[in-house]
């Protein structure tokens, strides 16, 4: 049962959804285009006219912000509100602060767009807006927590789905990460400076980034697969038991991991060997995730050769595994001394990004668009299983690239000649990466294609549509189980 759209108790605000949804899909079109300029900007320096905002120092951190920011957090805020609604048999408890959060993100996104080509930056990764920017944040932050953890309170339901657990950490995790990391002195309207000093701004900052990771593209995303996996494949969770064990130890281990990012470094030796062991541990937890979320499809295989949008979901597992193995790899400290500051790098980056944190958002988007558009489906299926397989091809090209350039770079700059000197310079390097560089080009210029793709599909999909807000169940007797 179905009704019309509108402020009615008895129906789930589908409205902020929808809103939401769409923006994933537009920043993750605007996101990539910057990404494929920069690519192509490293494979040829010259190729855009030389002014300072369109630089690659300021374009960079562009693209991280919109990918991160823009394209993941408006995946997170729809995928979310659709289920703490679904699963709790409640309508948000506030449309007026859900629409608040809508409309103060997009503007966050907006300023990010304007101020980082200008230059005003605070020169820290995935932390580079200035104060101003940083305390809208952190407002719109708090918004959401009032409405997602309001919302539980509300619940119908006796039990609070593992999904939102994982959304509740990333919630809470983000913004106590985001506050004290961005703790500044204000010298002006556009500039600030670190609360903090030195190694010890280092270590914030990578307890910070790293942590972003954690929690907001990593347990936040896990709430999706936790959701979507199983509707999407009509079959339980293979493991409740697993998946709360799955929350803990992930939610614990993720945050001592930061001080792998500092090896070599002036962070005291300790701290470095403490990142490295705990980086390790990571990998239990993560793997659990992945093999639960794999083995939730037992007697549904099937179902991959003829649903691309499961393809996405199970994919983007893959592809978590795979990332959440080399990391734990990378932060050994005898790795870490071949593979930082290379490319390899930024090929375990973008296979988490790309492949862990982009395909299951696209999966996600083609399972909610159509339910709260009120669609059968998405307008053409074909196109979204060209969608997958042209995104799947640019990812590996992507990595494999990466990798490869990545492991060539480390061990030109620790070759040696008899004598002890350098057997290249680094231009060498840069000349030997060249060709890695172009295929890395190619394999963003798909992923990008992929979506361009998705925003033809949607746009089709919800034209001429008649959104619709699902109805509330009849409330269940205390101990139910949830149907959402």
């Amino acid at each position: 049962m179905q009704a019309a759209a509108g402020g009615m108790d008895g129906t789930y605000n589908y409205k902020v959804v929808r809103q939401f949804a769409v923006m994933t899909v537009v920043w993750g079109v605007v996101g990539m285009l910057v990404g494929v300029i920069i690519a192509a900007q490293l494979a040829w320096p010259e190729i855009l006219p030389q002014v300072p905002w369109l630089s690659y120092g300021r374009l960079r951190p562009l693209h991280t912000n919109a990918v991160i920011f823009a394209f993941g957090g408006c995946a997170l805020f729809a995928t979310s509100y659709y289920v703490v609604q679904r699963t709790c048999h409640v309508r948000l408890v506030s449309d007026g602060l859900a629409a608040f959060t809508f409309w103060g993100w997009q503007l966050v996104i907006v300023l990010a767009a304007v101020t980082l080509p200008l230059g005003m930056t605070s020169g820290k990764e995935y932390a580079e807006l200035e104060w101003p920017i940083d305390i809208l944040i952190a407002v719109v932050w708090v918004a959401y927590a009032v409405v997602f953890f309001g919302t539980i309170v509300r619940r119908r339901i006796a039990h609070i789905y593992v999904a939102n657990w994982f959304f509740g950490a990333f919630i809470i995790t983000v913004a106590i990460l985001h506050i004290v990391n961005s703790a500044a002195s204000p010298v002006s309207l556009t500039k600030s400076y670190s609360a903090y000093a030195g190694v010890q701004d280092a270590m914030i900052q990578w307890w910070y980034g790293h942590n972003a990771v954690g929690f907001f593209l990593t347990a936040g995303f896990l709430g999706m697969m936790y959701y979507f996996i199983p509707k999407q494949a009509e079959r339980p969770v293979y493991s409740y038991r697993l998946s709360v064990v799955h929350f803990w130890a992930l939610i614990f281990t993720y945050m001592w991991a930061g001080p792998h990012h500092l090896h070599y470094t002036a962070l005291p030796d300790w701290a470095q060997s403490l990142g490295m062991l705990f980086s390790l541990i990571l990998l239990a937890p993560s793997w659990g995730g992945m093999i639960n979320g794999i083995m939730t499809l037992s007697g549904a295989w099937y179902k991959l050769r003829t649903d691309p949008i499961l393809k996405f979901l199970v994919t983007s597992l893959s592809f978590y595994g795979m990332s959440t193995f080399e990391g734990p790899m990378m932060s050994i400290k005898t790795v870490n001394a071949l593979s930082h500051y290379t490319d390899w790098t930024i090929g375990h980056v973008h296979s988490g990004a790309l492949g862990w944190v982009g395909m299951i958002s696209i999966g996600c988007m083609y399972y909610l668009i159509p339910r709260v558009f009120g669609r059968t489906g998405m307008y053409s299926m074909k196109a979204v299983t060209l969608h997958f397989w042209v995104a799947t091809i640019g990812i590996v090209l992507y990595i494999a690239a990466m990798w490869i350039a990545g492991v060539m770079q480390g061990l030109m700059w620790r070759a040696v000649n008899a004598d002890g000197t350098l057997a290249y310079t680094f231009i060498d390097s840069v000349i030997a990466t060249f060709p890695y560089y172009l295929v890395r080009l190619a394999g963003g210029t798909l992923y990008l294609s992929g979506m361009l793709i998705m925003a033809w599909n949607v746009w089709k999909t919800i034209a001429g549509s008649r959104p619709v807000d699902a109805a509330i169940p009849a409330p269940v007797p205390v101990g139910g189980a949830a149907h959402a």
